[in-house]
């Protein structure tokens, strides 16, 4: 998109016309500013912001040892409100210092180069995801010191740091423009997986098909692997 600025001359006259182009806001690279997004395109933005990570984080979870954890805590307290109230904060604390990360990777690195580190660590992420994950000992012993709430606060935080959704959230917040919608979006990801569970317990685990649910977010994460290598090629001038 280009704009068109005119410069007065000493006299008064208009002088010559200088163009000026300003990338429409595809995605991080080249942003200026939200107001000249054509808000359609804001709008799609927003929804991808939103909805991608909060299904990529929804699959990614199945399975996953803070899932495990909310089974444990679940049996441990059998109280589901503390708990699950528990879980939303610690991912909110734990993904905004992710998405945090993120944004900053983002802004850091050139676009070429900001897609080919997407893109291998979406094609890491989607091996990882096909690894059924363990509780560590330590983890478990958590629950058995405080309260539901303050257990699950806690437990949960700790769990996050290094685990694949955590570092999903990195790379969904470096990709996309709304960083607080991808909070957003990964925080429903973890409930939608988690809820069920803590409300159900065992029970709703053993029924999920969880080698399934692994596949499928493995073939997600391969899908923006695939996307992003399109994009650093573009970036690279390759395509």
């Amino acid at each position: 998109m280009a704009y068109a600025t005119q410069a007065s001359a000493p006299d008064g006259s208009q002088g010559l016309t200088r163009p000026m182009t300003r990338t429409p806001y595809p995605g991080r690279e080249g942003c200026t500013c939200h107001s000249r997004v054509d808000p359609p395109l804001r709008k799609s933005l927003m929804l991808d912001s939103l909805l991608v990570p909060t299904a990529i984080v929804a699959l990614a979870e199945i399975g996953d040892k803070t899932q495990l954890l909310a089974l444990i805590l679940a049996a441990r307290f059998r109280k589901p409100w503390p708990i699950i109230a528990g879980i939303v904060a610690a991912t909110l604390a734990n993904h905004a210092a992710a998405g945090a990360v993120g944004a900053w990777v983002g802004s850091f690195f050139s676009d070429a180069v900001l897609h080919w580190i997407l893109a291998a660590s979406f094609a890491a992420t989607a091996l990882w995801t096909l690894v059924p994950d363990k509780m560590d000992d330590d983890e478990a012993s958590t629950a058995r010191k405080f309260g539901p709430f303050l257990t699950t606060l806690i437990a949960f935080f700790l769990a996050e740091i290094g685990d694949k959704t955590q570092i999903a959230t990195v790379m969904l917040a470096a990709q996309y423009p709304e960083l607080w919608l991808v909070i957003i979006g990964t925080t429903v990801g973890m409930l939608i997986a988690n809820v069920p569970v803590v409300l159900a317990g065992n029970f709703a685990a053993e029924k999920l098909p969880l080698t399934l649910i692994r596949r499928l977010a493995a073939s997600a994460f391969m899908i923006l692997a695939i996307v992003a290598v399109y994009k650093a090629m573009q970036s690279s001038g390759w395509v």
